[in-house]
């Protein structure tokens, strides 16, 4: 082999470790622009992105609920478990602070550019609606205490939860996890 003919190909090897290393280079940028998207990603655009799948969502002291994501709003997800002939069919209001974890939600995310602007409505807007049925609830506090009672005055930042002797208990929304009517 000539001296010409060496060089050419170490001149080629060498073109070839420089465009190895540029892909290399490439998809580790790729990868970092990837995870640092993701990392905007928040848990209210995922449960938007679940909206009709069937999840299982784990509140305080061991609450686990099983069932399908009817709507989703701001910082809420409304859960209907229950839906078979022989089940009572159960809608929980799940805080989303209050979540200890979640499976089976959706691996895409929702942005809130694309949500319907119901969709946008915050947990106090929920909780307003909810009081005006005048139903008994079961509220579930971040504390893992359960309590019953029907929805009274909705505040800005809290509830009031009417119990059975009428009895007033005041409840931020910082503390409430779930609530199931």
């Amino acid at each position: 082999m000539s001296w010409e003919r060496r060089l050419l190909d170490l001149f080629e090897d060498l073109e070839q470790q420089a465009e190895g290393a540029a892909l290399a280079a490439r998809d580790a940028e790729v990868a970092e622009l990837a995870r640092a998207e993701y990392s905007e990603i928040d848990l209210a655009a995922r449960c938007h992105a679940s909206v009709g799948a069937d999840v299982e969502l784990t509140g305080p002291a061991g609450l686990v609920v099983r069932g399908r994501v009817a709507r989703a709003g701001a910082g809420w997800c409304l859960l209907v478990s229950g839906s078979g002939a022989r089940s009572v069919v159960q809608e929980w209001l799940f805080v989303l602070t209050g979540l200890v974890s979640a499976r089976g939600l959706s691996p895409h995310a929702l942005p809130v550019s694309t949500r319907p602007i119901t969709a946008r409505l915050g947990l106090g807007h929920v909780l307003r609606s909810m009081a005006e049925e005048r139903g008994t609830v079961t509220l579930v506090r971040c504390d893992g205490e359960h309590r019953q009672g029907v929805l009274g005055r909705v505040g800005r930042d809290f509830l009031e939860l009417v119990g059975e002797g009428g009895g007033v208990e005041v409840v931020p929304f910082s503390g409430l996890a779930a609530l199931r009517r």
